[in-house]
């Protein structure tokens, strides 16, 4: 099974490591345009201004340029060697190659490359728009299945007009195969006008229409990003994009604005809808904001910071968590709506049912802690069968899920309240003993936290917000 690498890395602050420029004028660059529309990346070496830098924890020389293997027989190539799993080189390899001064590339329609590999492989991420910077138009293909022979390959540009300055000329990142490194080229690296690439579908929210409730002071990001465009073969090919490709709009600008990278503030009270474009076309999904006025916010924790295992709070520096909803199926309805209230960050578990917030890497060694906290709010009416579960997980002493004998996986029995114990449009903290969660045979690699709403195999609560999730003493 392949390495899961976790490419969001990718959208963060990068380090660089390893630094490649070329420093020869080039007659293409000689413009009377503003900025420069030479079209190359990668032809028999870097084009010119081009610089490599590798993001962190990757093996800083995965790349290289290679003069023996390349396409075509021209004289240089790009060579990527990924690393072994656990190499103390660097967990997998990527970086982003990019500009010190943008080019105009709008006349273009995709980046295209020749690319072939030591084994058949599937890279994690091709893309372009990476600049060490804003990343405002980052485009990537996942996914990208690659062989021992040569293929050419096209990254659709899903609105060439937007890209008059850019910097991020193509960036990509890929982890082991099967636990197994292995090498892969890339020759001709180039920005074409194809002009057989059909005009694009968007969506955001990965196509859904959906309505939350919010409340003055909530933030929330627009996610889901997509553009669909169809390609020379007439497949349509997806590709995942970033925010300033859209052009955002609010129905109701007075309960809630969206800037240009996606971001929303709710400002009223009122329902608005917020919907997008791509290219002067609608994107598919849509988000409706029924905002119900001031929040009130769960009660600030007072525990000293030495007595505290967080998990999920603003108060406390949280340990790594895996997950906040693992999304089990078949059986989980669950959806995610977090938000932030001026700062306050606030888990929200929508068509609830139950969810799972995992935090094994590392597991948590709770034998020093007596209790678990949270605070628990449910907007809506509350039910006279309404019942809230919370289940707590051990992986043994591997620490990993699955295991056997000594590294069995242990879930405690639940703790359960019914709906008296809790009042719509309060908070209500939880702080439950440790010794309550019977079943568990010691509590050294705590890895777990399952909240439960099913009453005969029904969910009795349909929206819940939680925040304040850690153990203490």
């Amino acid at each position: 099974m392949k390495t899961n690498f976790k490419i969001r890395t990718i959208w963060s602050v990068l380090f660089i490591l390893i630094v490649f420029t070329s420093c020869q004028n080039d007659d293409k660059d000689l413009q009377t345009a503003t900025y420069s529309t030479n079209p190359e990346v990668f032809i028999d070496g870097f084009t010119p201004g081009l610089i490599y830098a590798a993001f962190s924890n990757t093996d800083i020389f995965a790349f290289q340029v290679d003069t023996q293997v390349t396409y075509n027989n021209s004289s240089a190539a790009m060579r990527f060697d990924v690393p072994n799993v656990n190499d103390p080189a660097g967990t997998y390899a990527g970086g982003s190659f990019f500009l010190s001064v943008g080019r105009d590339l709008s006349s273009y329609d995709c980046l295209t490359f020749w690319a072939k590999s030591t084994t058949s492989a599937t890279i994690d991420v091709l893309g372009f728009g990476n600049d060490l910077g804003e990343n405002k138009f980052q485009t990537s293909l996942n996914n990208v299945a690659i062989s021992t022979t040569w293929r050419k390959y096209i990254i659709p540009i899903p609105d060439p007009s937007k890209l008059k300055i850019e910097k991020g000329m193509f960036y990509y990142a890929e982890g082991p195969e099967n636990g197994q490194g292995y090498s892969f080229w890339i020759d001709d690296l180039k920005f074409e006008k194809l002009g057989t690439i059909g005009y694009p579908s968007s969506t955001i929210l990965n196509g859904l229409t959906k309505t939350e409730t919010a409340f003055i002071g909530v933030t929330k990001q627009i996610d889901g990003l997509t553009a669909i465009l169809n390609m020379p073969n007439a497949i349509n090919q997806s590709v995942g994009i970033t925010a300033s490709y859209f052009d955002f709009k609010s129905s109701n600008p007075a309960v809630a604005t969206v800037d240009t990278q996606g971001k929303i503030t709710v400002n009223n009270a009122g329902t608005t809808t917020i919907t997008a474009k791509l290219g002067g076309v609608n994107s598919v999904g849509s988000l409706t904001i029924n905002c119900l006025g001031a929040y009130l916010n769960a009660p600030t924790p007072t525990l000293a910071a030495s007595n505290v295992i967080s998990i999920f709070s603003d108060k406390y520096a949280n340990i790594p968590v895996n997950y906040t909803n693992g999304y089990w199926a078949p059986y989980q309805t669950t959806t995610s709506s977090d938000f932030a209230v001026n700062g306050d960050n606030v888990l929200n578990y929508g068509n609830f049912n139950f969810v799972g917030i995992e935090f094994s890497s590392p597991t948590i060694n709770a034998t020093a802690m007596t209790h678990l906290h949270l605070d628990v709010f449910i907007p809506n009416t509350i039910a006279s069968n309404a019942s809230l579960k919370i289940k707590i997980a051990d992986f043994g002493a591997d620490g990993t899920y699955g295991g056997t004998g000594a590294n069995a996986d242990v879930t405690s029995n639940p703790v359960g309240y019914n709906s008296s114990a809790f009042t719509a449009g309060t908070w209500k903290s939880l702080d439950i003993p440790l010794t309550s969660f019977t079943g568990l045979p010691n509590r050294l690699h705590l890895a777990q936290l399952v909240l439960d709403s099913t009453v005969s195999n029904l969910s009795s609560i349909s929206n819940i917000y939680v925040d304040n999730i850690y153990f203490h003493n």
